[in-house]
């Protein structure tokens, strides 16, 4: 299943961010690809989010940042492909698995999610990171380096095309219009709507359903038993655009401004839900060098479909700029 939640033509947000408070840390938890990691959970304004870290204390902080239905794991082997070299950090976003699930649409608006990622690099006690996002964590990482590009040190996209390109797709592309049928059900819906997920009901088996790992599976299970169903939807209440009128051009009002921090970009180009003709043009809304990899035979989930591509990519990509 490939699934997926992209940003409308940007609404760009500045936030006043409060004060983040560095919470203790626990006792480190196990990996097989990662071997032991360490649990956190950084303070965004009174909600908890959790994320997991390892690797040196003092290299250059790498924030993962999970789409939907997922979490931290999603990122165990670009962790383990960094661990030597970077702090790399994945969190839960709010809703999902060990984070706090605030009640209420607004709780999951963008301001907020940004704000969460703004914690994490917080409670590391840095000022900035290279943030890396997949899917909705795409969406918040776009929207994250627009609105706080200071925190940004280098973006990294997986599967989310930029929001300007999005908005054309969306406005313009049939095939993509009809990718975005499901969100427009989410939006509407609601997880007890008995085919509200492809057909099916919304449980942590079948959202756990795209998982072709068979040692993963069982922990998707269990950290989707722990998360929140209407939360995982009120991403897409809060934030997914209502489809425009088919033909109509996004407005220029909302155009995202250029980028200047250099960009990585991924695609599995068999995501039937994210067209790649989404990703005409990125490179001229970026003002610094944008590296685009494609992966023909993987699809939404690129970061472990194509694996080793994306973790020996993104290792050089890095290191080519310390």
């Amino acid at each position: 299943m490939h699934l997926r939640a992209p940003r409308s033509a940007s609404t760009v947000m500045t936030l006043a961010l409060l004060a983040f408070m560095p919470t203790p840390r626990s006792a480190m938890a196990q990996t097989a690809e990662l071997g032991p990691v360490e649990d956190h959970y950084a303070d965004s304004n009174g909600v908890k989010i959790h994320y997991v870290s390892a690797g040196p204390a003092d290299g250059p902080l790498v924030v993962f940042i999970h789409g939907f239905p997922d979490y931290w794991y999603t990122w165990r082997h670009q962790m383990a492909a960094l661990q030597d070299r970077f702090h790399v950090v994945a969190m839960d976003q709010r809703g999902y698995n060990l984070s706090d699930k605030p009640e209420g649409v607004a709780a999951y608006g963008m301001a907020n999610l940004i704000g969460d990622v703004a914690a994490v690099i917080r409670d590391n006690g840095r000022q900035s990171a290279t943030i890396v996002g997949h899917d909705w964590g795409g969406a918040v990482a776009w929207q994250f380096a627009f609105a706080l590009p200071q925190m940004v040190d280098k973006l990294v996209i997986l599967n989310l095309p930029h929001p300007n390109g999005m908005g054309r797709e969306l406005a313009s592309n049939p095939e993509q219009r009809a990718g975005s049928d499901y969100a427009q059900k989410f939006i509407e819906g609601s997880p007890s709507d008995p085919d509200i997920f492809f057909g099916n009901p919304m449980t942590a088996q079948t959202l756990a359903g795209w998982v072709t790992d068979a040692a993963a599976r069982p922990r998707y299970v269990e950290a989707f038993q722990r998360s929140s169903f209407e939360g995982m939807l009120n991403f897409y209440k809060a934030n997914y655009p209502r489809l425009p009128p088919e033909g109509a051009a996004p407005p220029a009002a909302t155009a995202a401004p250029t980028l200047h921090m250099p960009v990585l970009q991924f695609h599995g180009l068999k995501d039937t839900a994210l067209n790649s003709d989404g990703l005409n043009n990125t490179w001229d809304w970026i003002d610094a060098d944008y590296t685009l990899v494609t992966a023909p035979e993987s699809g939404h989930f690129v970061q472990q479909d194509a694996a080793e591509l994306v973790s020996s990519t993104l290792r050089w990509w890095l290191l080519a700029r310390m």
